[in-house]
């Protein structure tokens, strides 16, 4: 038996926003979700360069490629967005999150790349963990101890990101790690983490084994909340086949 990923992914504007900055994808081999900012139109156009970048790495891949890969990915998102910046003084500013998971054509092994807030949780055995770290002004006051976790979801300068993909030098964070099956994995943007608790995001996960329902019922949660954000959700099973 090999280890496969299925995945799903869902989006929505949300309550506030008159439009929707978020972009992401949903493969056999890859998943990504992309948090644009920077204005409406230089957003969106991010988080879509920054997708289509990385979407040709939805391929079979060997394990000793796959940080490689994404490397090579995020370089070249981060190139066409210099150039679109180039292109339009008025984009100036404009970046973009990017958290994604390539798994491996052996499923012996998956890779992960993070720069921004978005985020990257697994659901494994009934624990949920956050895998990546926010790169943002808060997530930085509580690593120096000056401010609680508790403290930092409430934070006026919560939303501060302190890198993301904008055509400049980056340093994104790179991880491997061996899946097990029955993982689930959620990728998630700031729209749901925002304002949906841990702990649900923990039952919904382990109530809904379709992941359509999962990824809806996550949606419709952050929408309860409020929905303040573009709320974006990418549900990723592995599963033995």
């Amino acid at each position: 038996m090999t280890l496969k990923l299925r995945s799903v992914g869902a989006s929505d504007r949300g309550l506030i926003r008159s439009g929707n900055q978020d972009a992401q994808h949903a493969g056999a081999w890859l998943v990504a979700v992309a948090d644009g900012m920077g204005g409406m139109a230089a957003g969106d156009l991010a988080s879509r360069i920054a997708i289509d970048a990385i979407a040709p790495l939805d391929v079979e891949t060997p394990e000793d490629a796959l940080v490689a890969a994404l490397q090579g990915g995020i370089e070249l998102a981060t190139a066409q967005i210099r150039q679109a910046v180039e292109e339009d003084p008025e984009r100036q500013g404009m970046g973009t999150t990017l958290t994604a998971l390539l798994f491996a054509r052996t499923g012996s092994c998956l890779a992960l790349a993070h720069v921004g807030d978005s985020r990257a949780y697994l659901y494994r055995e009934g624990v949920l963990k956050q895998v990546t770290r926010d790169d943002t002004f808060v997530q930085m006051l509580v690593d120096q101890g000056v401010i609680t976790a508790e403290q930092a979801s409430s934070h006026p300068r919560r939303a501060v990101v302190t890198q993301a993909l904008q055509g400049d030098e980056v340093s994104p964070s790179y991880a491997t790690m061996v899946p097990r099956a029955g993982d689930r994995w959620l990728l998630c943007s700031d729209g749901l983490s925002n304002v949906v608790r841990a702990d649900t995001l923990t039952e919904v996960l382990s109530e809904q084994p379709e992941r359509d329902a999962c990824a809806a019922r996550l949606i419709d949660l952050a929408l309860r909340a409020g929905g303040p954000d573009n709320i974006t959700v990418v549900i990723a099973d592995v599963v033995e086949e």
